[in-house]
């Protein structure tokens, strides 16, 4: 283990008032390390830090308790400024369904999965250039941050274990995500608001994909999300959905412009859901107020959904779980393909949505019976936009004339 000798260069580095940790070629274990201020990891090309797979090298006794989730992680840092992670190498928190089971079962680690990095409360981040690889839960996690930037980090998650979120911005304020290859088993890139805004955030030049979405605002949406753009985009193989935009929890969704995004192989492109969920994340005892979601403008977007296939499906993140074999295309798998969705709650309106210049190609399958189903409302449920079933194909009713500004070739 080398976990304290890392240690030791970080502590070191930060009381001299800053300096490079750098990891030369080889494979070095570590346990839970605690980056500091004014410090950069520097990682060599062939250099490998690997998580430890016993849950005793991941004390939790200086780290903060999160918002979501436990507390364990491998890299970890809290109120530290101008901290970077560059270089070559990997970071592989072998996190495999055999080394962190999720179950509870008291059997080895019994259920506890590390994040592969948390850092919350800090300013002026920059992650460049590295691999990450197998977290056991969430990949890399930054709350209530600010000055991020991320430029061309390679992200591995994808069929590894449940939950396995890319990025995960909850709360942080000017962050440009740009140049990055993402492969995950969770969303891919998730902006989530248990308690602040996410706001002033750029995503462009990424390539995406995922056992579930692209690009996802919520579930988490306390404090929403103001002021996003993402273009040069490309989205592939995420047979949940690509793009989701979802404020359940009281927050603002509002001022975000996706464009030039290309989807190939994606369940439904586009999920826009004003809900009323109203989950507070510790912040107070009461539900907040239903939020509000507007000012979306999606243009030069061209997309091809498929109905998931089944041998990829054995395959995924859920491979454990049983696989329909029914012959024939099944609902849930119709639902998971189903046509844009842009839905408030009765009272709450989504409003001000523009598409422009949007082509998409659908498998069909849809049937007579199909076409005659009334959607329910669903107003407090966590929002996947195939649980609402399969769907009919409807335009604008009049409660969204006005609000809804449409210019579509499909």
């Amino acid at each position: 283990m080398e976990t304290q000798a890392i240690q030791d260069s970080i502590d070191a580095c930060h009381d001299a008032g800053g300096g490079v940790v750098r990891v030369p070629t080889g494979s070095f274990q570590i346990g839970t390390i605690i980056l500091k201020s004014n410090v950069t990891l520097s990682l060599d090309y062939g250099a490998s830090l690997l998580g430890s797979t016993d849950v005793a090298d991941y004390p939790t006794e200086n780290l903060s308790r999160p918002r979501e989730g436990a507390a364990h992680c491998l890299i970890y840092a809290e109120n530290a400024n101008n901290i970077t992670i560059e270089g070559l190498g990997v970071i592989d928190g072998r996190g495999t369904h055999e080394n962190f089971p999720r179950n509870r079962s008291g059997g080895r680690n019994s259920g506890i999965r590390p994040r592969l990095i948390r850092m919350e409360s800090c300013e002026d981040l920059t992650f460049s250039g590295v691999t990450y690889k197998r977290p056991a839960f969430w990949g890399l996690h930054l709350i209530d941050c600010k000055n991020i930037h991320f430029n061309a980090v390679t992200v591995r998650f994808r069929n590894n274990n449940y939950n396995n979120d890319g990025f995960d911005i909850d709360g942080c304020e000017n962050v440009l995500i740009e140049n990055c290859d993402l492969s995950t088993g969770d969303d891919a890139i998730c902006l989530k608001s248990s308690k602040n805004p996410c706001r002033n955030i750029v995503v462009r030049g990424c390539k995406l994909d995922s056992n579930t979405a692209a690009l996802k605002f919520g579930t988490s949406s306390r404090g929403g999300f103001i002021d996003v753009t993402v273009t040069n985009c490309y989205f592939h193989d995420c047979p949940m959905g690509a793009i989701k935009l979802q404020s359940v929890d009281g927050g603002r969704l509002e001022n975000v412009d996706i464009s030039r995004v290309v989807m190939k192989e994606v369940g439904c492109p586009l999920f826009i859901r004003l809900g009323n969920r109203g989950s507070h994340f510790g912040e107070g005892r009461e539900s907040p107020p239903v939020g509000t979601l507007k000012n979306i403008r999606i243009s030069d977007v061209v997309a091809k959904v498929i109905i998931e296939d089944r041998a990829k499906a054995a395959e995924a993140v859920y491979k454990n779980l049983e696989v329909d074999t029914t012959p024939g295309v099944t609902d849930k798998e119709k639902s998971k393909a189903g046509p844009i969705m842009i839905t408030g709650i009765p009272g709450h309106f989504v409003e001000n949505v523009v598409l422009e210049n949007i082509q998409i190609s659908f498998p069909g399958h849809g049937t007579e019976e199909d076409a005659r189903r009334t959607v329910a409302e669903d107003i407090d449920r966590y929002p996947e936009q195939f649980f609402f079933g399969v769907l009919p194909a409807w335009g604008p009713t009049s409660a969204m004339q006005g609000r809804l500004s449409s210019r579509m070739s499909s």
